[in-house]
């Protein structure tokens, strides 16, 4: 992916982000098939909404970096930075691609191939994403990890919805994902 595609607002690169692969390069990867986007000093729910803080500092740098933060003490979760500064898209589930072993062996035990990634939290444990991993570079990939394209379109007009797992900004429609795919976290699109 080029830094360009990144240098757009939260709500122009979320849905373009889906059927993008998220890879690691010790061979896990997964296809990103649900987002939301959050927009800075205009969305309450974002980290960002107040401004400038040392935890969120990341979300005012370049575009396509990756900015991981822990929350509800207990899981990492991980958003591509966009533009303008403080706006990003948090990925909250793929689908497994490759080096499912590995995945299999960050999670739990026995956990299903649809639930290895299904969710921000589990994918952030998936593909080993913690703190270490904030600010790091996904277009230039120096650090193990990037989006690559593979060729696979996102979804033609995907139906916004409200986002999940938040107190505030829940009517805003932010939220995307391929619809039917197994894999979402939550409520899934639907096809037309």
């Amino acid at each position: 992916m080029t830094r360009s595609f990144f240098e757009r607002p939260a709500t122009t690169v979320g849905p373009q982000l889906l059927n993008k692969i998220l890879a690691r390069s010790d061979g896990r990867a997964g296809r990103i098939v649900e987002v939301e986007a959050y927009a800075g000093s205009v969305d309450p729910a974002a980290h960002t909404f107040r401004g400038k803080t040392p935890r969120n500092a990341v979300m005012f740098g370049p575009p396509g970096h990756l900015y991981v933060y822990f929350t509800y003490g207990v899981h990492w979760c991980c958003n591509c930075v966009c533009h303008p500064a403080g706006e990003g898209v948090l990925i909250r589930a793929l689908e497994p691609m490759h080096g499912l072993d590995l995945m299999q062996e960050a999670r739990r035990e026995g956990t299903r191939h649809r639930d290895l990634c299904r969710g921000p939290g589990r994918l952030a444990q998936a593909l080993g994403i913690t703190g270490a991993q904030n600010g790091i570079d996904l277009v230039r990939a120096l650090d193990g990890f990037a989006v690559l394209d593979d060729g696979v379109a996102p979804p033609r007009d995907p139906p916004g919805t409200p986002r999940i797992g938040i107190r505030v900004g829940t009517d805003l429609p932010w939220r995307w994902s391929v619809p039917n795919s197994r894999y979402v976290s939550g409520p899934v699109a639907r096809s037309r």
